[in-house]
């Protein structure tokens, strides 16, 4: 044979043991999503949206890093999410900020977790910071459950506790249990 013909030879076996790679990584990821692996509908970065209830009043606001919504079961992940929340009387009174957050829209419950942060928008609010690692808050209801321990900071006291129930309408909140304060005057 000669030196074209074994090129040739080469040449098209080189093509045909690349093109059957190919093929194999190719059934490789179709088996891959065939297993469940469920890929996000959208995907934002630097995410900014308002939210409006049915009157039209703003509802809530948020911002993220990073969002993925998944339409199937209709569950949106945020990465550094920051929630405006506006209660019934339409004024923003609280920012809730986390390092990961989850909003299952069939529940309307957002949960958020490490490092959440609780801030007081009214400097005048005699509760003004509170953190926990896990938070889960009811849309609807405005109310707000954690079995972490909890720390409070407000104007001149401190307070720790497992646990918490928190109603944003009404701004009441109870700790759950292992309740310490303390109290400082001005």
């Amino acid at each position: 044979m000669s030196r074209v013909s074994l090129g040739i030879i080469a040449f098209f076996g080189l093509a045909f043991i690349l093109y059957w790679q190919a093929q194999i990584k190719r059934s490789e990821m179709d088996a891959v999503q065939i297993r469940g692996i469920e890929r996000p509908d959208f995907v934002a970065d630097n995410l900014r949206t308002t939210e409006f209830n049915q009157l039209g009043f703003v509802e809530s606001r948020v911002s993220a890093e990073h969002m993925e919504h998944y339409a199937s079961s209709d569950i949106t992940h945020f990465t550094k999410p920051i929630y405006l929340i506006f209660p019934e009387n339409g004024k923003a009174q609280w920012q809730l900020s986390a390092d990961r957050g989850q909003l299952n829209k069939n529940t309307s419950k957002v949960t958020l977790e490490n490092n959440v942060i609780i801030d007081a928008i009214d400097i005048e609010e005699p509760l003004q910071s509170l953190s926990t690692q896990a938070i889960t808050v009811d849309l609807t209801t405005m109310i707000g459950t954690s079995q972490e321990m909890v720390y409070i900071k407000g104007k001149g006291f401190i307070i720790q506790g497992l646990g918490l129930h928190a109603d944003l309408n009404s701004q009441k909140l109870s700790l759950l249990s292992q309740v310490e304060g303390t109290y400082e005057p001005h």
